[in-house]
């Protein structure tokens, strides 16, 4: 990573998606379900064990530091219930490395020599001393790369008491078993992270087993497992009421806009209807109307037409009358 890249990072943790002033328009919201809800509480599998031996790969959901910083933020002010998410997740999790370290031991039984009882407390006595040296004298050196030199020599002196613990179990252990078998290599299967641990091992190796990523890791992932376990414990209750109130609400708010999307489309039905008996009235007006203009129209042709026959008649009348007092005229004329 680039230290541009870096910077980068780190300003996204500080400030979340709105750093470059934008409101994070280009990037998932946190509460998108697409957003790894472990990752957000800093207990992604897929992150804490990255580039050790169980490296699982990428994960299926999305990484973001920014919307980590978002969700840190906002959950002061509201409760989301990821932790519950995260819980299931782990659950899942350790589900799965409880069923490989079961097999690992299994395999462990069928190829190792089977021991006697008391041999057996015996070489699991040397092993817990291995781990409690391992443990301590990685403490140890983490306590002296950070500067706490007094804390890592009280550390360094408890990991010479535990050598000499284990030295006095390991020779009672090696005197209770013949010479061929001792010399075997006794493996013992961690119960944190299922790495394989020897009886024979040297402290630089216990030291790089207990302060290495993937035991360390799988040491924050069990702490932080249990600590869900406890806090989730009365959570899921609260988070389905908590579901219900939100999904009432959203529900109201469902009824009030449709109650006012169904008066808005009544209005509006209303208005189109008050329209249409409008545009009915008025065509009805409109036939009504060209129905006594044409009536008038045709009682006036009519009319017109009696009084042409009228004249017709008249005149027709009066030039009979003409015509018949000229005969007359004529008669009496010759007479």
């Amino acid at each position: 990573m680039t230290a541009s890249e870096q910077m980068r990072k780190m300003l996204d943790e500080l400030m979340g998606t709105s750093r470059d002033g934008d409101g994070g328009k280009n990037t998932l919201p946190f509460t998108d379900t697409r957003v790894c809800r472990s990752y957000l509480l800093n207990c992604c599998p897929h992150e804490v064990l990255a580039n050790t031996r169980m490296d699982m790969g990428m994960c299926s959901r999305v990484h973001d530091p920014a919307l980590r910083a978002d969700y840190e933020k906002a959950s002061t002010e509201r409760d989301y219930f990821y932790d519950v998410d995260a819980l299931d997740h782990l659950e899942r999790f350790f589900r799965d490395c409880d069923r490989r370290m079961e097999g690992a031991k299994k395999r462990l039984a069928e190829t190792q020599e089977e021991l006697t009882e008391d041999l057996a407390e015996k070489g699991n006595k040397v092993l817990e001393f291995n781990e409690q040296i391992g443990i301590t004298l990685a403490e140890a050196e983490k306590l002296g790369e950070e500067g706490k030199v007094e804390e890592s020599l009280k550390l360094m002196e408890k990991v010479e008491e535990l050598r000499k613990l284990k030295q006095e179990a390991d020779s009672v252990f090696r005197s209770s078993m013949p010479p061929s078998s001792y010399q075997q290599q006794k493996l013992r299967v961690c119960e944190v992270c299922s790495a394989y641990l020897g009886i024979h091992d040297n402290d630089r190796r216990l030291a790089d087993h207990f302060g290495g990523k993937l035991h360390m890791g799988f040491v924050f992932l069990r702490e932080k497992y249990a600590a869900l376990q406890k806090m989730v414990k009365d959570r899921r209750a609260e988070r389905c009421n908590s579901d219900r109130r939100n999904n009432d609400r959203s529900y109201h708010d469902y009824r009030s806009s449709s109650n006012y999307t169904s008066r808005d489309r009544d209005s509006r039905r209303s208005r189109s209807r008050s329209r249409d008996r409008r545009s009915i009235d008025g065509r009805r007006r409109d036939r009504g109307s060209r129905f006594y203009d044409e009536s008038r129209s045709s009682s006036h042709r009519s009319r017109c037409s009696r009084s042409r026959s009228n004249d017709r008649n008249r005149g027709s009348r009066r030039s009979n009358e003409e015509r018949s007092r000229s005969r007359d005229y004529k008669s009496r004329k010759h007479e």
